[in-house]
Order: structure tokens, then C-alpha cells, then sequence
């Protein structure tokens, strides 16, 4: 493998506080160097790096990629290309393919299907229930052994808090979490956007906003009585948020990750009936919008995910409140982040922080930082170079973005799947 050097770039790694600019050599797929004046190596391939931040490439906690079950929508190799030109070179899959990753061999399989692409790792979730249809506990010492970094029912929430009680103390025992969608879902059945006097003049059914603070509440007190641990997914409310800072501040095993939509946009986005903008949860208000941005400044968020959920076609194009939710999040999860560096709500050191190296922790993952000898896995970007998000251009299959139409900074020049360049 040739030598490759990116010169002259501000060069980040958020878990060591590094931020300088320089060189950095990548050989033999790791980091062999970086800093100031490493030389020309003769044969190495130079990549320009003025005006740019390298950082670690993004660690991406949730994400589904349609396969298996669900090529239409997406497959593992159209998710790789949309994530290498996202900068995204590690993704954790949720488990509600078809079949569920309730099998040992899907989890290998999975892992195996990622390595295949070249361009990126997937950390398969495992089952937190048989199928994922919350009725009995899955084999979560079987599924461990074969790779599984936690458990999820994906976009279904473990609604039993005797399952749930269950769930929590089996995963302890294989120093595993389980991952929650916190919505409860008899308050949540049937609803297309958040309760409220949009939704009524929209007339939609609506989803309290309680359904996420309620489901949240419930498993902090299912950790205190368990020992185990929790990570809420797509966290959207101030409401839940209050909850999760007041168990941290009590020491619990509870964490959290939120998306895009939630600190970007608000339930307005619906506007005439967008189905794009049609999401689990749903968009919220911008009380609530505005409470996730102050969690993610104050460190009560652990991580900021794709949340990417690919729809077709036909999936979208249906009346408001039979559209299937979700929305494509790979290609855009970094630069609609940056735009909360440009406001100035977010250091750009946090922002990176949370796209790399917490995640990373938080899972146990191999990825997210530049250190030397590491696997070079990295992402270049420039971060005062704008574009336009537009639904039928994005990189991969999946178009659904509830971004459409977005301006935006921060363009992914080029990014490296164990030194080698698979993006730019």
C-alpha cells in the first residue's frame, strides 16, 4: 500500500484535546506520524490539506441500512458510498432487518458485509427480544460472542417494564447495554406528529410529548433497581433530557444520543404535509429544539447520530399520517452538525467530539481518535465550503432527507477506510 501524506491541515482529535495544523502520514493502513514537518517520504501520495480539519472518521451510533430485507431501500453497499462521502467510516446497524439480527450468524454476517464494502466497519446490534417483537429476551451471551456491541429492538420500544427489568439485568451480566427508542407506545399508537395545536389544525394524530419522558423515567428507575445500563436513542424532548442529566448527576449507567432533525429543524418543517419530514419521533417544538441544542453543549448528550432510516418512493408518497417514518441521514449527518459550530451553540472540538471519539467510548468501539498506530480512518473536510442538500442527488439510494432544499457548510473532501482513500 502506498504512503499517503495529507499536508497542512488543521488536524483534530478530540479524546487527546490535540488541535493543530500539520501533516499526517498514513502507511500500512494506520497512522504513522502526525504533526509538524514530517518531511516528503519518497512515493507517498500527497493530498492538500490547507483550509481543511482532518478529524477521525465519524462513528455513526444508529443507523439501518434496508439489508438484509430491505434492498429496495437501501443495501449495504449503496449505505457505504452515502456514508464514505459523509465521512462516516463506522456505523452500528440496528437489528430490525428481515430476519432480525436475533441470530448469532447474522451478526457475523453483518460485521462481514461491512469489512466486503472496504469503505466501512459495521457494529451490528443484536435483538434485545426474539424477532424484535418484545415478547421473550433473545441469546444475548450467543450474540455477544459473535460481535453484537448492545442490544435494541431498533424503532420499537421494549414497552414491558418486566422485559424490560429483564432485558436490563441479562445484558449486565455480559457488560452490555441495552438501547431504548423511548416512546411508550400505547400513548404513541397510531400518532403522525407531535400533540399540539399544529397537529390539530393539521388535523393528525398526535404523539404526546410526555410518551418520551414517561418511557424515559421508567427505565431510569428499571437501572436503579437492575445495575444495568441504558442508552436512550434519538432523545427529541426537554422533558427527557431533564430526566437523563439528573441520572448522570446520580451516577447511573445512562446515556444518550440524538439526530440531526431534532437540534436542526421543528415540527414546522411539516409544513404542507411533508411526508420527508416525517419522522420517529416526530419533530418536535422549538422549546425542545432549543433544550437539545443546550444538551449537547453541556455534555448530556453522548453522541449525535445519522438516526438514518431509508424509505422509497412509495413509502413517502402516501397521505401525512400513512407515510413510514424515518429519514436519510448519512451523507448530511456531519454538515448539519457544523451548522451548530456556525451558530455559534457548539465548539467545533464538541461537535467533533460527539461524531467521533464519545460515541466510540460509549460503545467500545476501535474507532474515533488520531493517535499513532491506530487504524487510519479519517475524514478531511472543509468546513467553510457550502452546498445544497437536494433529495434526489445524495450519494447512496436512499433520498427521503428531511433536509431538502437545506443550504449548508462543511463539504467532505476526502475520507480514509484504513488508509485507504475511498472517498474525494
Amino acid at each position: 500500500m502506498r504512503d499517503t501524506l495529507i499536508i497542512g491541515a488543521r488536524i483534530i482529535d478530540p479524546a487527546s484535546g490535540h488541535d493543530a495544523v500539520g501533516d499526517c502520514l498514513l502507511r500500512g493502513g494506520t497512522i504513522a506520524d502526525f504533526g509538524a514537518g514530517l518531511g516528503r517520504p519518497e512515493g507517498a501520495a500527497i493530498v492538500e490539506g490547507a483550509d481543511c480539519v482532518l478529524c477521525p472518521g465519524l462513528v455513526d451510533v444508529r443507523a439501518s441500512l434496508g439489508e438484509p430485507g430491505f434492498e429496495y431501500r437501501e443495501t449495504i453497499g449503496s449505505a457505504a458510498l452515502a456514508a464514505s462521502a459523509g465521512g462516516i467510516t463506522t456505523i452500528a446497524v440496528l437489528p430490525d432487518n428481515a430476519p432480525p439480527t436475533d441470530d448469532p450468524a447474522l451478526v457475523r454476517a453483518l460485521a462481514g458485509a461491512g469489512e466486503a464494502t472496504g469503505r466501512i466497519t459495521i457494529a451490528p446490534y443484536g435483538a434485545a427480544t426474539r424477532g424484535c417483537r418484545g415478547e421473550s429476551i433473545a441469546e444475548y451471551g450467543l450474540l455477544r460472542a459473535a460481535g453484537a456491541i448492545a442490544f435494541s429492538d431498533g424503532a420499537r420500544a421494549i414497552g414491558s417494564a418486566g422485559l424490560m427489568r429483564r432485558a436490563l439485568s441479562y445484558a449486565r451480566g455480559f457488560g452490555a447495554m441495552i438501547v431504548q427508542h423511548p416512546e411508550e407506545p400505547s400513548l404513541a399508537a397510531g400518532g403522525a406528529a407531535t400533540s399540539g395545536a399544529r397537529a390539530t389544525l393539521m388535523g393528525l394524530p398526535g404523539i404526546p410529548v410526555c410518551a418520551e419522558a414517561m418511557m424515559v423515567a421508567r427505565d431510569i428507575m428499571l437501572v436503579e433497581l437492575t445495575g444495568g445500563a441504558v442508552h436512550f436513542a434519538h432523545v427529541s424532548t426537554g422533558a427527557a433530557l431533564a430526566l437523563i442529566r439528573a441520572a448522570k448527576s446520580r451516577g447511573l449507567a445512562v446515556s444518550c444520543d440524538t439526530a440531526p432533525p431534532y437540534f436542526d429543524l421543528n415540527e414546522t418543517a411539516i409544513g404542507d404535509f411533508r411526508s420527508y419530514a416525517k419522522l420517529s419521533p416526530p419533530l418536535r417544538t422549538e422549546d425542545d429544539r432549543l433544550a437539545v441544542v443546550a444538551a449537547l453543549a453541556d455534555g448530556t448528550i453522548d453522541a449525535v447520530a445519522s438516526d438514518h432510516q431509508p424509505r422509497d418512493a412509495d413509502d413517502k408518497r402516501l397521505p401525512f399520517a400513512e407515510a413510514a417514518p424515518g429519514g436519510a441521514g448519512l451523507a448530511t449527518l456531519l454538515a448539519i452538525t457544523l451548522a451548530q459550530v456556525q451558530s455559534g451553540a457548539l465548539g467545533l472540538n464538541t461537535a467533533l467530539s460527539l461524531l467521533t471519539d464519545r460515541p466510540a467510548r460509549r460503545f467500545g468501539l476501535g474507532a474515533g481518535r488520531i493517535a499513532k498506530g491506530r487504524p487510519a480512518d479519517l475524514c478531511l473536510f472543509a468546513p467553510d465550503r457550502s452546498w445544497r442538500i437536494e433529495a434526489g442527488r445524495l450519494p447512496g439510494k436512499a433520498q427521503n432527507t428531511p433536509f431538502d432544499g437545506r443550504a449548508v457548510e462543511g463539504v467532505v473532501v476526502g475520507t480514509w477506510k484504513a488508509g485507504v482513500r475511498v472517498f474525494g
